[in-house]
């Protein structure tokens, strides 16, 4: 298995629309600070208020990591379990946080919020690797990255998260912390450069003390770039696949049935737009069925007709009946060619191994059908970044499996479309998700 995808990533620095909410994660290992970080953001742009500043008070200092881990579990055990989203921002931009646990029993929590994510900030505990300022072998250096370092970046690189940002936390805890943000600096870029991972910067950061964080910490470890919020204001949010054809899953069919609306007697199909646009006179094919008609109307999500883009609501009204339900997809005609086996990198997320043979429901956009795993490729191993023949994935793993679906659906490579290149994997008795599904593309079968 190769972990380096077919797409070219932009460059994190192209002109980014500032005017855009920046959706973000911080990710990384136990302990790494990642709460804490969030806390000292949230301070720092003035977000918290005073009252909710007294509230994570504990011995007379303020625990900043208390103001994301509000579960009672989590404040009990000083753990982060499950995602926690926060808002905040600065004059130049909006952002949205997703604190993800760094545990790897919650790995699928971290997935969920990296699937939606433009960036990610993944944070490095140097006092984890403090050896580093004394080791002159880069090779092994590189090779002692925790885990969940390795594992959190890999995940986000293969669910396309267009900006990675590494951050290097602690580091005032450390005697020379120039050295040390060097050598650590060079593990995490022969680590990437192995992997295939476009990294936008890595910075060095004290979440504690606020060094680097929100402004600038003077010539701090031989640094001299932006701070961490100030490389944020410019990273770019994740473009749309307008350039793939139309796709639309179907969320929720509505009867109009009052003479005041133009769809009188009509139904109207309510969904958001996962590739390319809709518009009236547009011709459709539905799945499954492949069914055509032609689009006789299009509702934005305040009810006016309009021309919808990819990744907004809207509501399509055809311009003849057809059997269409929540599940069904819209599509451009003969644009895509159902399948019934694909070849996908998973992320295996269940705590049981997964073994060929079994069946799970796979669900992509509303519609669920029976998948069978026919057959385990390889996996990957987190150290090394090699391809290992396996017959089962262990929790948390990454590999290449084949899938037998028992209804044909329409698929693109996650890395030509993430709407239509990825679907999830659930287990029939238990209900959990059990993993996360990136399409690749058909040559690749094995």
């Amino acid at each position: 298995m190769n972990v380096t995808p077919s797409y070219a990533a932009p460059s994190s620095f192209q002109a980014a629309d500032t005017g855009t909410a920046l959706r973000f994660i911080t990710c990384g290992s136990v302990d790494d600070g990642k709460s804490t970080l969030i806390g000292r953001l949230l301070v720092d742009s003035k977000t918290v208020l005073q009252d909710q500043l007294a509230g994570v008070q504990r011995g007379g200092e303020t625990d900043l990591a208390l103001l994301t881990d509000g579960l009672s579990a989590e404040r009990e055990q000083g753990i982060t379990i499950d995602v926690a989203y926060r808002y905040f921002s600065t004059a130049r931009r909006k952002f949205i946080i997703g604190d993800a646990p760094g545990h790897e029993q919650y790995t699928r929590n971290m997935v969920t919020a990296a699937s939606s994510a433009d960036a990610a900030v993944v944070l490095v505990d140097a006092t984890k690797l403090a050896w580093a300022a004394e080791v002159g072998d880069g090779e092994v250096v590189r090779r002692e990255l925790l885990p969940q370092t390795r594992r959190h970046t890999l995940l986000c690189h293969l669910l396309r998260v267009q900006s990675i940002v590494f951050a290097i936390n602690k580091l005032d805890a450390i005697d020379d912390a120039e050295l040390a943000f060097e050598r650590i600096s060079a593990a995490l870029t022969s680590f990437a450069e192995a992997a295939g991972v476009q990294v936008a910067a890595t910075v060095p950061i004290s979440a504690l003390k606020g060094w680097n964080v929100a402004s600038r910490h003077g010539d701090w470890c031989g640094y001299q770039g932006p701070s961490l919020i100030e490389l944020l204001e410019e990273l770019p949010v994740t473009q749309q696949d307008e350039d793939v054809p139309f796709a639309f899953p179907v969320q929720w069919v509505e009867k109009f049935s009052g003479s005041a609306d133009t769809s009188k007697g009509r139904r109207v199909f309510w969904g958001r737009v996962a590739s390319g646009h809709v518009e009236p006179g547009q011709r459709v094919a539905v799945l499954p069925g492949n069914q055509v008609a032609t689009v006789a109307q299009v509702l934005s999500h305040t009810r006016q007709a309009k021309t919808v883009h990819a990744g907004h609501s809207a509501g399509i009204v055809l311009d003849r009946e057809l059997d269409v339900s929540r599940g069904d997809w819209l599509l451009a005609p003969e644009a895509f060619e159902p399948v019934r086996e694909i070849t996908a990198t998973i992320a295996w997320l269940d705590d049981e191994p997964l073994v060929a043979g079994r069946v799970y429901w796979a669900l992509q956009g509303h519609r669920w059908v029976k998948a069978k795993v026919a057959r385990i490729v390889d996996r990957v191993n987190i150290t090394t970044l090699e391809s290992e023949p396996t017959e089962r994935l262990e929790p948390n793993s990454i590999g290449d499996v084949v899938l037998s679906l028992q209804q044909p659906l329409a698929v693109l490579p996650f890395a030509q479309s993430r709407a239509l290149g990825s679907l999830v994997l659930v287990d029939t008795a238990s209900h959990r998700t059990s993993a996360a599904v990136l399409v690749q593309p058909a040559a690749s079968k094995n």
